[in-house]
């Protein structure tokens, strides 16, 4: 279909232009993952993220904890990673394992290192309006939509969502691109009232086929952001089928939203290693 948004093509074509940022670099940018526990899911994700930086060319560092490990040893092993020059950036595995305090330990990276853009230093300078390091998923977002040539100043945007990782910051940076935003959320009156109004809508709840085609206003740009297993196989919140008939340009789950998600924490992984050369 013409109306799809290649989030996997996309997410390759960035990657092409990161491996040919660093190409001549002596020394090549370096990621630190922390991980906590043995979840499933966790280690999968920490395996994109590896392939994903050899194939960029950025060295992957790997530190594993035991569930039961003292906060204050990830602390201290936070703590040397903010002072090793060569590490470029640090994140922690997301989720924790139950008794952990996940934003203390988000909070011990040093901002300028903090390339899932979580602490709460960058979080208030993207509120503030100053550049900063973005959450992936939602710098995934308006990444897809720019390479897609949507026009955002002026358009109304409706988020249906609110979680910390995607439509929270996507509030700023829509905001910052002189877009009109609405959010929407589960106290929400008549959902479908506030969507149909929406130049752009991006759904992020993770309920399968939320979103029908009633909707959605003919030529609505749509962006699904939502994952969910409950037919057996990956699905988003977007009932595709019928809703593809009447965007002007939408996601699919997969391919859509999700490739673009570690290609943006390489990138902003870069971004940290060229500004500190600065």
């Amino acid at each position: 279909m013409d109306n799809v948004i290649d989030g996997k093509k996309i997410s390759e074509e960035i990657r092409s232009e990161l491996k040919q940022s660093i190409k001549y670099e002596m020394l090549k940018p370096s990621i630190a993952v922390i991980q906590v526990g043995d979840n499933e899911a966790s280690n999968t994700y920490v395996k994109m993220k590896e392939k994903a930086c050899d194939e960029v060319g950025i060295y992957f560092r790997h530190f594993k904890f035991e569930e039961g490990e003292s906060e204050l040893s990830i602390i201290n092993k936070i703590k040397e990673l903010n002072n090793d020059e060569y590490v470029n950036g640090v994140i922690i595995q997301l989720p924790l394992p139950d008794g952990y305090n996940e934003k203390r330990l988000v909070n011990t990276i040093i901002n300028s290192k903090d390339v899932d853009g979580l602490t709460d230093i960058n979080t208030g300078r993207l509120v503030s309006g100053r550049k900063t390091l973005v959450p992936c998923t939602a710098a995934a977002v308006i990444e897809l939509l720019k390479r897609s040539n949507v026009e955002i100043s002026g358009k109304h945007v409706v988020l249906v969502g609110r979680g910390k990782l995607t439509c929270r910051p996507l509030i700023q940076l829509f905001l910052n691109e002189d877009a009109t935003v609405t959010v929407c959320h589960s106290k929400t009156k008549d959902l479908g009232y506030v969507t149909r109004h929406a130049d752009i809508l991006v759904t992020a709840v993770g309920i399968n086929n939320i979103i029908t085609s009633d909707m959605v206003k003919d030529g609505a740009v749509v962006i699904d952001v939502g994952i969910n297993y409950e037919t057996g196989k990956i699905s988003g919140d977007v009932d595709f089928d019928n809703v593809s008939k009447k965007a002007s340009l939408i996601t699919k789950t997969p391919g859509g939203v999700g490739p673009m998600t570690v290609t943006m924490l390489l990138k902003n992984t870069v971004y940290c290693y060229l500004n500190r050369k600065k």
